[in-house]
């Protein structure tokens, strides 16, 4: 029996983010430093341009999906705060999601609470919302996308999931692990896939399943690639991104396109920001770069990309949380909202975690917070006290970057290897979707 009643924790997480919001109102009109985020501001402005009928490209630094504007339009009708209340909602839904999904793994009632609590319960969780960040929203449909994929429902998870990727470009990374799992051996027309369940003395030496090739000759492994699945869900979810993206092309034109899709491909952003690449954009940003040079920049993360999932897709969820930390980490522009999009991941691989919070947990979270830490701090000397701290603040970026890598290394090391679902072949408890 949970020692916390999981009803109290939505309870109070949801009254708090009620006080979070209001407090945000009073800090914003009284204090220099304004507690609301300014990417909330252009969306509002987004969202009065698209409510007078104009194009909410008008409004310079929006970047997303026409759909965000038009969800915040009640902003200039009802009340600014209304976004807010939208991702604070989005917030709560994914600690519910949470709980789902790990129930439905048969995890236990407590380590369910205490994932739950992670979540709900982070400060960088619940700030983003209530600042107005719309990150929550995609990270809401990418556990409910992993939810309608354990319940074998392929058409909804492929329908929400070409529309996340419209919606927000980066979950894209997803694609093929999504693909290697909607294998015959675990989807099966008319059958529902089987869960592999938590146990507490699962086997430490797990491994990744390699029969599908050793059983079947060459031209049986070839036919397996194209399943009825797979076509299906790239066809569906090909379509539903397509038909976004062009709907809103014809509304708005090459703008649209060029702000929501081919801007993130060949991005510099001189401002400084936890990545990497940042002091390197800066020194040549007068200079323009070759395109060559802007893409050149994705080869670490398409590397890293390919040896985890080769690795690591059949533990899909794993597979997600390390896909996306790393993907963060590499990336050449990283700013805090980005750590929610391996937060939310991060309830759902703890119970298969070995790794204890003494000494190696609470390590691994000091290592982090520290990096961070040091980080902001050159930051804020740079930001507010105008001093040129540029090179120490990419040395800054590169120990963070060390600091990304060696949790995840820690990470992957302490985690137990668990394959979402069983093979249908072996299973005999094979149920028919209804």
């Amino acid at each position: 029996m949970a020692l916390i009643d999981i009803r109290f924790v939505f309870l109070f997480s949801a009254l708090f983010r009620v006080v979070l919001i209001f407090y945000g109102e009073w800090q914003d009109a009284h204090m220099e430093v304004r507690y609301t985020d300014v990417d909330y501001l252009v969306f509002s402005d987004a969202a009065s341009l698209m409510a007078s009928g104009e194009s909410p490209f008008k409004r310079s630094t929006y970047r997303y999906s026409p759909l965000l504007a038009f969800l915040l339009i009640p902003n200039s009708i009802i009340h600014p705060s209304w976004g807010k209340f939208i991702f604070s909602a989005a917030d709560l839904l994914v600690g519910f999601f949470i709980r789902v999904i790990l129930k439905q793994r048969k995890v236990p009632e407590d380590l369910c609470t205490y994932a739950v609590m992670v979540w709900l319960l982070n400060p960088f969780t619940f700030t983003i919302g209530t600042r107005g960040n719309c990150e929550p929203i995609v990270c809401a449909m990418i556990l409910w996308i992993i939810i309608c994929l354990m319940k074998g429902n392929i058409l909804q998870a492929a329908f929400w999931y070409g529309f996340v990727v419209h919606f927000r470009i980066y979950p894209i990374i997803y694609a093929l692990p999504i693909v290697i799992v909607l294998d015959p051996h675990f989807f099966r027309s008319g059958l529902r896939p089987i869960l592999c369940h938590w146990t507490s003395a699962q086997a430490k030496d797990s491994q990744i399943d390699s029969e599908v090739i050793d059983c079947h000759d060459m031209w049986t492994a070839f036919k397996s690639i194209f399943t009825r699945e797979r076509i299906m869900f790239g066809l569906v979810s090909g379509s539903v991104f397509f038909l976004c993206t062009g709907l809103f092309f014809y509304l708005y034109g090459w703008e649209f396109l060029h702000e929501v899709l081919l801007y993130h491909l060949t991005r510099t952003d001189p401002r400084h920001n936890f990545s990497i690449y940042f002091y390197h954009i800066y020194l040549h940003y007068e200079h323009e770069l070759s395109v060559l040079e802007k893409l050149i920049s994705f080869l670490p993360q398409f590397i890293v990309q390919l040896v985890l999932i080769s690795s690591l897709a059949k533990d899909l969820i794993f597979c997600f949380f390390v896909q996306t930390v790393a993907f963060v980490a590499f990336n050449k522009v990283i700013t805090a909202q980005y750590f929610v999009w391996f937060f939310c991941l991060f309830p759902l691989v703890l119970p298969w975690s070995t790794m204890k919070l003494k000494w190696e947990g609470l390590s691994c979270i000091l290592l982090w917070m520290g990096a961070q830490t040091h980080w902001l701090m050159w930051g804020y000397l740079l930001e507010f006290g105008g001093k040129n701290v540029f090179l120490q603040l990419w040395v800054a970026s590169l120990i963070f970057m060390a600091a990304n890598t060696f949790v995840l290394i820690m990470t992957i090391r302490h985690h137990r290897y668990s394959p979402l679902f069983q093979c249908l072949a072996k299973s005999k408890n094979s149920v028919k979707i209804e």
